[in-house]
């Protein structure tokens, strides 16, 4: 029995180690594990930071330019109406001018010259006059008012007339031609 005792003190002594030896390698797996999770918490809280700053920059930036883009709305006329100022000048000296003139052609002059300023004007900002005399009409551009019997058989569904003068700015018509459309 004495046999039988040490070997189950011998078996007993190898479970302990084992026992001992499974406690001691699992410290080191729960170490292990709570270091990789507070690895990623702390990666988690950076992208997650990161993110919010993006999204706070991102925001600022879109008020930015909405104000901007405001501010340029209320301003952008600004130059187009400073530059029409000298012509309205123009035209209040012209018909000072022309209240005590007796020279009908004096007043013509002075008018066309105003006239001529103001289409010069208008092309430097990008406005061109439709052409419309004997030109075929096309909706595009034009906007019949009316139609007539062709005066001769080339000007069938020509413009014959034009009673209002249309205008494109920049490729893009602003204002229709009204003409009179031979039939």
């Amino acid at each position: 029995m004495t046999q039988e005792k040490k070997s189950e003190e011998i078996v007993e002594k190898e479970v302990q180690n084992q026992e001992n030896e499974a406690r001691e390698s699992e410290v080191p797996e729960e170490t292990s594990v709570e270091n990789e999770v507070n690895e990623w918490e702390s990666k988690y809280n950076q992208l997650n930071d990161s993110h919010l700053r993006l999204m706070a920059e991102f925001d600022n930036y879109r008020k930015r330019t909405l104000r901007e883009k405001s501010e340029l709305i209320k301003s952008a006329g600004e130059s187009v109406l400073v530059n029409l100022l000298p012509l309205a000048d123009d035209f209040e000296r012209g018909l000072q001018a022309s209240k005590g003139s007796t020279d009908v052609d004096a007043v013509r002059q002075g008018m066309e010259l105003i006239y001529s300023k103001l289409v010069a004007f208008l092309t430097q900002n990008g406005v061109k006059a439709i052409e419309t005399e004997n030109s075929v009409f096309d909706t595009e551009f034009h906007e019949a008012i009316t139609t007539i019997p062709a005066p001769s058989e080339e000007l069938k569904g020509k413009v014959v007339d034009c009673v209002q003068k249309g205008y494109v700015l920049n490729d893009k018509v602003i204002r229709f031609a009204k003409v009179v459309v031979g039939e």
